[in-house]
């Protein structure tokens, strides 16, 4: 690559990513303005705005129930998404299109249409839990599913996971030994792109 290729494309790398924090940027200066009004810059900078906010109790509250019912969702996405991926993908890698089709249901059907189902079915019966945490946990893992599946998915078909557990299997290994000592530190990536993904997402 000659130097004119490597400026062009840092320069259009950087203005890519200007024009992604640009709205963060502004969104930033408005929060910590004083006052915003008919002129391009603030009238002043204050951190009062800020400072309000964290001492409202009412804030915080409602900020540690969003945290929790996020993360909820999320742990519980991962410890059902984790083991049926790994199980797809090892013994029955011709489900993985099936897969692909179901992941994408929860964003076929409309949101209005779906709390009203969820409120009709969990409302009375064995799982009657409307109007607790629950039903948003799951609520909330139904909408992450496919980005957590995508994910997981494309760094389980990067890292070859079949000639990963043969070569465990050689050494000794079992295939519990194998999953949890040598696939899952070789996911990591593919997790953590899941749950910043899924987080982003729900925490809106």
């Amino acid at each position: 690559m000659s130097s004119f290729e490597r400026r062009y494309h840092q320069t259009v790398v950087l203005l890519v990513l200007l024009i992604l924090l640009l709205p963060l940027l502004a969104t930033l200066g408005y929060a910590l303005a004083t006052e915003w009004g008919a002129t391009i810059l603030p009238n002043g900078v204050t951190l009062k705005w800020f400072i309000a906010l964290w001492g409202d109790s009412r804030f915080l509250v409602a900020l540690g129930h969003s945290l929790l019912i996020c993360f909820g969702a999320l742990l519980f996405s991962l410890l059902l998404v984790l083991p049926a991926m790994f199980v797809i993908a090892w013994r029955f890698p011709r489900l993985d299109g099936v897969m692909n089709v179901l992941i994408l249901l929860p964003f076929s059907v409309p949101p209005v249409v779906s709390s009203v189902v969820l409120l009709q079915l969990y409302s009375s019966g064995p799982l009657a839990i409307t109007g607790t945490p629950w039903i948003l946990i799951g609520c909330y893992f139904a909408i992450a599913l496919p980005f957590i599946y995508r994910a997981i998915s494309n760094n389980i078909q990067a890292i070859n996971l079949k000639e990963l557990l043969d070569a465990a299997h050689l050494l000794g290994a079992s295939t519990w030994q194998a999953a949890l000592w040598v696939v899952l530190p070789n996911l990591r990536k593919g997790v953590m792109i899941a749950v910043l993904l899924s987080f982003s997402f729900l925490i809106g």
